[in-house]
């Protein structure tokens, strides 16, 4: 998983997607434009940590589920 190391820390990139999403449901685009990273990668985290249990979908947007919220504490 790109945004999860293998050591089970978040990479630079998933904490940015982490950090953008921690303020409540965000839109993909509007996580790129707060990270600065591209929408392939923001896509391709988002696909990776929903059924890892850190994203859920609201509707067109995402946030962090508890799980995600206690993994950006780390």
């Amino acid at each position: 998983m790109a945004c999860i190391s293998t050591d089970g820390t978040l990479t630079e990139s998933g904490l940015k997607i982490f950090r953008a999403m921690s303020s409540g449901p965000v839109s993909p685009e509007e996580v790129a434009r707060s990270t600065g990273l591209p929408m392939y990668r923001i896509r391709g985290g988002i696909r990776d940590l929903i059924p890892a249990g850190f994203v859920v979908q609201k509707g067109d947007k995402y946030q962090l589920t508890e799980k995600g919220a206690a993994m950006l504490k780390k």
